[in-house]
């Protein structure tokens, strides 16, 4: 994955939309990386706070669209709003990066990607931990066949809270694994199946998808926000070797790789279990590196590794192992 900047003179301006908490971050990020322009909230004491924090320019939406020095902008907003503004975005000649999720529902996240398609501009889907390198170091080694063929991949992402008068567990936390799976298998699931089950309300406080793809690989995702500790672990399980990735770990050890032994004999199925080889991966925010690498695409052109169809693979497989409680 390129996210190496352009040179200096050539940064592009981007302006972020939505100063809540991803929103800031994101400022922040950018501002370090010498390219923040301008930030815009709805509520104007909050932009004006944070555009004075990292001295540039709190704009109104329609301004800063306006505005041919903004090359890019950031929406991290209620989710409900991304579909129109992204598509505001776009018509206005300026790239893209949409927070996930990039709509709620398959029809509106099919509007933006077809905005995208039309406008020729860049237009990625804020997935993050696509950018992890302890996640990059496990592509390559899937890629260069460590593992084996991949089987089966599980991911558990479960922890107290964050409660949304919107979004349930499976919308709110599977999408972060969802778009992991994706990048591995490179395929969409043909079998998606849902169960989920709300304890404070009507909404999801637990949430399991199974999903079957083309190619054989199966896989589960398992989120809750009523969870009394916090787990965030992608199962990879493979022909001759096993990995995980760790996100809640030390550093040293975000990415094991476990070469157990699995055999039959007249005995029946046999196994054997090693200690882990804990994986040396680079130093690096996975934010840093996201925003880098769309200042990269803005600046040369280049395909930008999650775009925003990748989100709508990710909300028709929310779509459509969402289970309701009406």
């Amino acid at each position: 994955m390129e996210s190496t900047l352009p040179p200096k003179t050539a940064v592009p301006k981007i302006a972020v939309v939505g100063c809540g908490y991803w929103g800031s971050n994101h400022a922040r990020t950018f501002s370090e990386l010498g390219a923040l322009y301008a930030v815009s909230d709805r509520h104007g004491e909050r932009a004006a706070d944070l555009a004075a924090r990292h001295g540039v320019k709190a704009m109104g939406v329609e301004e800063l669209l306006a505005d041919p020095a903004v090359d890019g902008v950031i929406l991290a907003l209620p989710p409900h709003h991304h579909a129109d503004q992204a598509i505001a975005v776009l018509e206005a000649g300026k790239h893209l990066l949409v927070e996930k999720p990039i709509a709620l529902s398959v029809a509106d996240a099919r509007r933006v990607t077809d905005a995208a398609k039309r406008s020729g501009l860049i237009a990625m889907t804020g997935h993050v931990l696509r950018f992890h390198p302890a996640f990059e170091a496990l592509e390559a080694m899937i890629a260069a066949g460590e593992l084996g063929a991949v089987r089966y991949i599980h991911s558990h992402r479960v922890g107290l809270g964050k409660f949304h008068a919107e979004n349930d567990a499976l919308w709110d936390i599977a999408p972060h694994d969802l778009s992991l799976i994706l990048a591995i298998t490179g395929e969409k699931p043909v079998n998606v199946r849902g169960v989920g089950s709300a304890m404070l309300n009507r909404l999801s406080d637990f949430a399991h998808l199974h999903l079957q793809f083309p190619g054989g690989i199966r896989s589960h995702v398992f989120t809750s926000r009523l969870n009394p500790y916090r787990e965030r672990k992608l199962t990879v399980i493979g022909s001759k070797a096993m990995a995980v990735f760790d996100d809640v770990a030390p550093w040293n050890q975000k990415l094991a790789l476990f070469r157990h032994k699995v055999w039959e004999d007249d005995d029946g199925w046999q196994s054997e279990m090693v200690d882990p080889d804990y994986i040396a991966i680079p130093d690096g925010m996975p934010l840093t590196r996201e925003c880098a690498h769309f200042l990269h695409c803005i600046a040369t052109g280049a395909a930008p590794r999650t775009p925003v169809s990748d989100g709508l693979a990710v909300i028709e497989i929310l779509s459509e192992g969402t289970v309701r409680h009406d």
